[in-house]
């Protein structure tokens, strides 16, 4: 790997300030979720294990720079003690006197825990003078937050350049994941894109047809390429304004030799609603009253095809309406596809970003896929081929 990991650290009796990302959803005073803390343990339990101890940095909403007790980590320190299972003491600012007497005062065995770093303004503005005061408080920096590493932010950017760095255990799977996807595949490389814009993607759709065999397009958005091939598509959501930008795609494609596969049949409504009467029409019969809700089943014996030849998946975003049933169906079935073929060992899936995972949940083949990022824009802008500042300050220096 282009970066050091926590493996290659000489950890023992240095204090290691850790970016996490405990940015988690919070209902009344309690954690609702708590996977982003579960995914951090792996690394605190190396850096103990190591005799370091870990100085957790992160940040928790959006305060704007301003100190909010109702962003800050006080009312969940408690829990995230009790899930990361040692000692926790937490500081109640994240730089300055109150920080360093936190981190002196913490036993190799415990973590420290430092408050929100977005009360400072400096956080969000990649403040050099911030980041030397983070930097302050330890030996190493440790990076474990890639879902915040497309941001150049103190934590994340400025103070890796501070101290001698490494990415995280989390960091790193996601890294290795993403690396071996995009840089040396198993081939043939399918990529499955939905959505509703065409305009949200358009990096990521310029990028993936100079990188996988074949693109499959659902969502609202293959609405728009529809459009731009002259198709009639009803009261269906599409980006008038963006159907030049399809047709280039379209055709960069093709020069690329990368094949891309819209719907050929969708299943219709009036609404989008649970009661709507739907029908299932080829794609150039789309009543004049009715919205594209979901590929056809026509369409879905196509993609299975395309999935059963190919080595690697990636999927980013669902291709129907999946929020509401009857419209859930085509991306249901093909995640269960891609999990059944993933579990056989037929192909290596990859999926994140956007409404993917609660697509994957709601069809209940999340386990299957051989991995899942939850990373959410940091995925999308590396699957578009952008530098995330987060990992660059990471790299190696020759």
């Amino acid at each position: 790997m282009r970066w050091k990991t926590l493996d290659q650290m000489e950890l023992a009796g240095k204090k290691v300030l850790t970016r996490v990302d405990l940015n988690v959803p919070i209902a009344g005073k309690k954690i609702s979720d708590n996977t982003r803390i579960k995914k951090i343990i792996p690394t605190l339990a190396h850096i103990i294990k190591n005799g370091g101890i870990p100085i957790l940095v992160a940040h928790f909403g959006r305060p704007n720079g301003k100190r909010d007790q109702n962003f800050s980590f006080a009312k969940i320190s408690a829990d995230i003690e009790e899930l990361i299972d040692a000692p926790l003491i937490f500081a109640a600012d994240c730089v300055g006197t109150t920080a360093e007497l936190a981190v002196a005062s913490q036993k190799p065995g415990g973590v420290v825990l430092l408050e929100n770093t977005r009360f400072h303004d400096g956080e969000e503005k990649n403040s050099i003078s911030f980041a030397k005061s983070l930097a302050g408080l330890a030996d190493i920096y440790c990076n474990d937050a890639f879902s915040c590493a497309h941001r150049a932010h103190a934590s994340t950017e400025a103070v890796a350049h501070l101290l001698p760095n490494c990415a995280g255990k989390l960091m790193e799977q996601e890294l290795r994941a993403l690396e071996s996807i995009l840089t040396k595949p198993q081939r043939p490389l399918t990529a499955i894109v939905g959505g509703s814009k065409v305009s949200t993607k358009l990096d990521l759709l310029n990028n993936l047809i100079h990188k996988v065999d074949t693109l499959i397009v659902g969502g609202g958005m293959a609405n728009t390429f529809l459009l731009a091939q002259g198709f009639f598509i009803g009261t269906s959501l599409a980006e008038h304004k963006m159907k030049d930008s399809a047709r280039i795609i379209l055709n960069s494609a093709e020069k690329a030799g990368c094949r891309i596969l819209l719907p050929t049949d969708a299943v219709v409504a009036k609404e989008l609603s649970t009661n709507a009467d739907i029908c299932v029409v080829p794609i150039n019969e789309c009543p004049k009253d009715s919205m594209i809700l979901d590929i056809g089943p026509h369409t879905v014996e196509k993609i299975k095809e395309i999935l059963q030849n190919s080595k690697t998946v990636i999927w980013n975003g669902p291709p129907g309406a999946f929020e509401v049933k009857p419209f859930d169906g085509a991306t249901n079935e093909l995640a269960n596809f891609v999990s059944m073929l993933s579990n056989e060992k037929k192909l290596v899936s990859i999926a994140g970003g956007g409404d993917t995972l609660a697509a994957l949940n709601n069809a209940e083949a999340s386990n299957g896929f051989s991995y899942l990022s939850s990373a959410g824009g940091a995925f999308l802008e590396w699957m578009e081929g952008k530098i995330l500042p987060g990992i660059a300050a990471l790299q190696k220096k020759k």
